[in-house]
């Protein structure tokens, strides 16, 4: 047998990379192709994993547009699958790598395996593209690694045959059990923050640029000001966000603002806060795993374990609501919560089942 693994964004390499660590410990015949949809974020986390990729097929572009995206790799992903042709190709997620890996592999009657299968915000256009993109990959997927139990439901519901869904737990809580036994975090944290207490902030969807962001920022400075607190923002680097970001709260004493950090310093940042507050996916999974409360500045969540095993809250995206929920959060404790997206040994199943291995 021989696998195919698929990534192009830091978040894909971060759960993509504990599974192909696992199969190349157990010398199957494995290989990667990186599609560099996210060039240097992909790059970086490729180093912390100690991985390098067969194929890299180099499609980002200045501006890129979603479209420039899918038809690059549609071009250049399927000469490989005909000079490889692998048994099994693997995607995660949502992005649109994983989306355009998918249709490629489909095409050339690749078997497709989904790694985070199944999850569902029920908008098709919230968040976009990624709920319309991984509606396709599991259409298409002959393996689906579904996380939860929710989100194997979430597939059933739609009509998937039952025998090709896997529920496995997240690839993230594997790829943080390898970091946190190879950095020591607190010292990390230390070179970046010169304070012990803080809210993390982290903010770049899509959806969420303009008037919500406005909002999301207003509601954490009232915040931050009442509590006499500092808020610790990793800006990203989407000009539009960064715009938003220092013409709300650039002079604002209480906020830190830092440029984006690389993974294992973000995951120090989110081992020492005080909660935190974001619209962002991962950090949803990635709190539980180090006790966080998270509030969720969006309007829907795929994700709804968090809400549902106490971690965390689906504030929205006004001023009002965001504020409300940041004073739940400085309100919870967490003692007794459970992680709701795993214990660590997904790579270990997912291998299991596509060998067929008893456990």
């Amino acid at each position: 047998m021989k696998y195919c693994f698929v990534f192009g964004t830091r978040p894909e390499v971060i759960k993509v990379a504990p599974v192909y660590k696992f199969f190349i410990e157990k010398n199957e015949e494995a290989f990667i192709v990186a599609t560099a949809q996210h060039r240097e974020m992909m790059d970086t986390m490729m180093n912390v994993f100690g991985i390098e990729a067969k194929y890299d097929l180099n499609v980002m572009t200045h501006d890129q547009t979603l479209d420039s995206v899918v038809a690059s790799i549609m071009q250049r992903l399927p000469p490989i699958l005909q000079r490889e042709r692998p048994d099994i190709l693997f995607v995660q997620g949502d992005t649109t790598t994983a989306m355009s890996c998918a249709i490629c592999a489909f095409h050339s009657k690749v078997q497709v395996a989904h790694i985070e299968a199944g999850l569902r915000s029920h908008d098709l256009y919230d968040p976009f593209p990624e709920e319309m993109n991984r509606r396709v990959i599991d259409v298409v997927s002959t393996y689906l690694f579904a996380p939860t139990e929710k989100a194997r439901d979430n597939l059933i519901k739609e009509g998937i045959a039952e025998d090709r869904i896997y529920t496995v737990g997240n690839t993230v809580v594997d790829a943080l059990k390898m970091i946190t036994n190879s950095f020591d975090l607190p010292q990390m944290r230390s070179r970046i923050v010169p304070f012990e207490r803080y809210i993390l902030l982290t903010l770049h969807r899509r959806e969420n640029i303009g008037e919500r962001m406005v909002s999301i920022l207003s509601a954490v400075a009232k915040f931050a000001e009442e509590r006499n607190i500092h808020v610790v923002l990793p800006v990203h680097k989407n000009p539009n966000v960064r715009r938003i970001v220092f013409d709300t709260v650039g002079s604002n004493p209480h906020f830190k603002l830092i440029e984006p950090v690389d993974y294992v310093s973000f995951l120090a940042l989110l081992e020492g806060c005080w909660f935190v507050v974001t619209d962002s996916g991962g950090v949803q999974e990635e709190a539980p795993s180090f006790g966080k409360f998270v509030v969720v500045a969006r309007r829907t969540t795929e994700r709804p374990e968090l809400i549902e095993s106490g971690f965390g809250i689906l504030a929205g995206t006004e001023e009002n609501s965001i504020h409300e929920a940041m004073v739940s959060a400085s309100e919870t404790k967490l003692d007794t919560a459970e992680n709701p997206f795993g214990d660590g040994k997904t790579s270990e199943r997912i291998w299991r089942i596509v060998r067929g291995v008893s456990q």
